[in-house]
């Protein structure tokens, strides 16, 4: 008897699982299990999150996380607490000709890397957060919203920052070169901390949303669709699906 088992996407596209799409749930080198932003968590069990170590080397070809084009209006959303002092990239993402396109950096004045096709913005102009530490060995809910010629950062439900990001028309990011977590290639200082989720969704608005919809305070429980144990992970072969909130699940007998 075989099996065969067909997955069908059914309602709106939910946002791409970082950690998972890297395989962090499945522990490898330099990565362990370790409580979470709630020590308890109302009508769930309490959070859980990955602490992360300079051992620890993470990165997959991009195309593991979008299969076809990267959106050019997105959200990127951290629930994080990195170690104090830290100046390091969480994320980046490379192009084929290995140009760092887009980067994610925690530590004190913060910077948003973004480079487009063309090269736009330059790096002189990179949006930078003044007066932010990302990095003060505190859980911190970090947020971006990009959108059109801005970037916004909300922080913690509570703080919102816009600044200019002077890209081109129809800005893209290159799928076909590699994402690095934790890290930017050839720098010497790497993330250390925990970080609970990191998610990347196709809208702007998500990010305005984060602390609702994807990490509520302790009083409420968690989206289902954000457990994260290591023994209900998905392998490699099954990343994509991981991308929806519903499935129908049809399983043929022969």
């Amino acid at each position: 008897m075989s099996e065969c088992l067909l997955y069908t996407k059914v309602r709106g596209d939910y946002p791409v699982d970082v950690l998972r799409a890297l395989q962090v749930p499945s522990l490898p080198e330099g990565v362990k299990k370790v409580p979470g932003f709630c020590t308890s968590r109302r009508s769930s069990s309490p959070d859980h999150a990955y602490r992360i170590t300079k051992k620890a080397q993470i990165s997959a070809p991009t195309k593991q996380l979008f299969s076809g084009r990267f959106p050019e209006n997105f959200s990127i959303m951290a629930l994080v607490k990195a170690q104090a002092g830290l100046q390091a990239f969480l994320l980046s993402i490379y192009s084929e000709q290995g140009i760092q396109q887009l980067g994610i950096e925690l530590g004190r004045s913060p910077v948003f890397l973004y480079e487009d096709q063309n090269g736009k913005p330059a790096p002189e102009d990179y949006p930078l957060f003044r007066g932010v530490n990302l990095a003060d060995g505190k859980w911190h809910r970090i947020a971006f919203s990009v959108s059109k010629k801005n970037v916004t950062l909300l922080l913690d439900c509570k703080k919102k920052m816009t600044r200019p990001l002077p890209r081109g028309n129809n800005a893209d990011v290159d799928t076909n070169g590699i994402t690095v977590f934790g890290a930017r290639l050839l720098d010497e200082e790497v993330f250390q901390g925990d970080i609970q989720q990191l998610l990347i969704a196709s809208n702007p608005q998500a990010a305005y949303d984060f602390c609702e919809h994807y990490s509520p305070d302790c009083d409420s429980p968690l989206p289902k669709t954000q457990a994260q144990d290591p023994n209900t992970y998905v392998s490699n072969s099954t990343t994509q699906q991981v991308h929806t909130q519903t499935y129908e699940i049809y399983i043929f007998s022969s």
